[in-house]
């Protein structure tokens, strides 16, 4: 398909939609609340092997199937983000890629240069 599951330009990274999969398929299917703390966790991982942490996160985008469930998927990502507080996107589409899919999230990240004098 010719994409990159992350991007780092600098001290910038930007994550590639993420979805709740893992070796064994779909994670938490019919549950907004679990598909977006597994995402989360997702990113978590891949923001580490970058050395970055989710307090470099600055904009999450989140795409859901059905908006109505807003404070399901408001919830899991505040226990990860109501400290840091990145603007944050979340938009109502008619479909992932997969039906069971609910929510689909993007991440940029930008890391604090550390001045040494």
């Amino acid at each position: 398909m010719g994409y990159s599951r992350a991007v780092q330009m600098g001290n910038h990274l930007e994550i590639s939609g993420t979805v709740a999969t893992d070796e064994n398929g779909v994670v938490g299917k019919g549950d907004f609340y679990t598909q977006t703390r597994f995402i989360i966790q997702k990113i978590e991982k891949v923001l580490q092997q970058a050395d970055f942490t989710l307090a470099d996160v600055v904009r999450t985008r989140m795409f859901v199937t059905d908006i109505s469930q807003w404070e399901e998927v408001g919830k899991a990502h505040g226990e990860f983000f109501s400290n840091i507080k990145p603007a944050t996107s979340m938009i109502e589409v008619s479909a992932l890629i997969d039906p069971d899919y609910l929510i689909e999230i993007e991440v940029t990240a930008i890391r604090s240069e550390t001045i040494t004098k």
